[in-house]
């Protein structure tokens, strides 16, 4: 089940696309905490579940995400 990020992340990511900073994504993916750094790309929604797409292509489903730049939005 998909869990919507708050607004205050969504800000975050946003600002970080715009302004092109390079950020560090602490996220979970089937379990393991994997740890991509690279510049946001572009946001995005695929059946219901938001994305963010860094510059390399890189999907990282945005409700598995522990940490973005250094700053905690989920407990493990």
């Amino acid at each position: 089940m998909y869990t919507p990020i708050s607004c205050e992340f969504f800000d975050q990511l946003n600002v970080a696309m715009q302004r092109k900073i390079p950020s560090t994504v602490v996220y979970l993916e089937n379990g393991e905490k994997k740890t991509l750094k690279g510049l946001i790309k572009t946001m995005s929604v695929i059946d219901g579940i938001e994305y963010v797409i860094l510059n390399k292509n890189e999907q990282i489903r945005l409700d598995t995400v522990l940490t973005f730049n250094g700053r905690r939005y989920k407990e493990e």
